[in-house]
């Protein structure tokens, strides 16, 4: 999986760096983000809290897990399906 190089305390911190008057140009510059992506983490966590970006990125993490155990529960019963009837 791939690692994520910022975490949601710099995150929080990179967004707010804006609020103070500092164009996002130089915040980007200042951070090591590129603009595209300053622009898509303002899409999506602009105006939250730290405790909300926290919150949403925990249900992110469970909603990953819970598909990826819905995904082992439909090939289990996609193979006992093979099973019953016999085609394998």
């Amino acid at each position: 999986m791939k690692r994520k190089r910022f975490s949601e305390e710099q995150i929080h911190a990179i967004l707010k760096g804006t609020e103070a008057g500092i164009p996002a140009v130089d915040v980007c510059r200042k951070h090591g983000v590129h603009v595209t992506t300053f622009s898509r983490w303002k899409a999506k966590y602009g105006g939250m809290e730290l405790s909300d970006l926290r919150k949403l990125k925990q249900l992110e993490d469970e909603n990953l897990k819970l598909k990826r155990l819905v995904a082992e529960k439909e090939l289990d019963i996609q193979a006992l399906k093979l099973v019953v009837e016999k085609k394998w």
